[in-house]
């Protein structure tokens, strides 16, 4: 019975009525996620390289909108940055409210991350921590939405649409081959989500100190929430990062990694060959 009590400023709501569609959706989420690198196995990857583009440039508009809007939702309200309830900010609750419904909304839509990873055959990037934030990030919003859709609530999602305003828009411009060589901020978009969830138990955790009438119980559990997040991302950050410079150092003082060797190689025997042409030319 306790799903279907709600605030009432959210009743009628596109999806949030019932949480049913949003547990299915998140079950069919599961079940591609499962199923689909067996269906591609033996098939051709897809490039999707168009859709890509139109896809991040989407989401990056989308982001850009909700973190413009959150911000000065809370500047309009008068917002507690220690402690905000859900009843105090005036219209300007109504504004937080239908902004942070895009934010549950876009979380279905990210969905489609991991549907372009299955299609273009990039199972590597399936990882245990892309599909756990995809999985719940919906569902925790689905109840957000239901029971605290402003006040306090608002942090994590500005900074995250932040965020998402610089991740998806380096998603899209990877998409295109030649912007590649340009791109060199992907590690800092990591340390930015890493400092995003330090920054959010920071402010959650202020009204745990100085209460409000924001309901404690959920800030307990943005903050456990966060935690999980900060262990997961640091271990992805190390393997990713950390792991392969040492792996690089290593074979570069060693010399013994032949694909090093090779590209060392070629690279030297393509800068001679260019050298003779220069000087055949002249």
């Amino acid at each position: 019975v306790f799903l279907f009590v709600s605030d009432p400023r959210v009743k009628g709501w596109l999806l949030l009525e019932n949480y049913t569609p949003t547990f299915i959706f998140s079950v069919l989420y599961l079940l591609i996620v499962w199923l689909g690198p067996k269906y591609m196995r033996n098939k051709q990857p897809f490039s999707c390289r168009g859709i890509l583009v139109v896809y991040n440039l989407g989401l990056t508009l989308l982001s850009l909108y909700m973190f413009y809007e959150l911000v000065t939702g809370v500047w309009e309200g008068g917002y507690n940055f220690f402690c905000q309830d859900t009843h105090s900010g005036g219209e300007a609750d109504m504004k937080i409210i239908r902004v942070l419904w895009w934010y549950y909304f876009s979380k279905l839509i990210e969905f489609m991350d991991t549907f372009f990873f299955i299609l273009r055959k990039n199972n590597h990037q399936i990882t245990v921590l892309h599909v756990y934030h995809h999985a719940t990030m919906l569902n925790i919003w689905w109840f957000v939405m239901n029971w605290v859709p402003c006040g306090h609530s608002y942090f994590g999602a500005t900074l995250n649409s932040f965020i998402h305003v610089l991740m998806y828009s380096y998603y899209g411009l990877s998409a295109v081959p030649a912007m590649r060589p340009y791109l060199w901020w992907k590690k800092y978009i990591t340390q930015g989500q890493l400092t995003q969830f330090v920054l959010t138990i920071f402010q959650t955790s202020c009204g745990v100190v100085w209460p409000c009438a924001f309901p404690q119980g959920w800030l307990y559990f943005q903050i456990s929430y966060m935690i999980s997040l900060i262990i997961l991302f640091t271990n992805f950050y190390i393997q990713t990062y950390n792991k392969k410079a040492s792996s690089r150092r290593k074979e570069y003082q060693n010399g013994s990694a032949a694909t090093v060797n090779g590209y060392t190689n070629s690279f030297s025997s393509l800068e001679n060959n260019v050298k003779q042409r220069k000087q055949r030319k002249d």
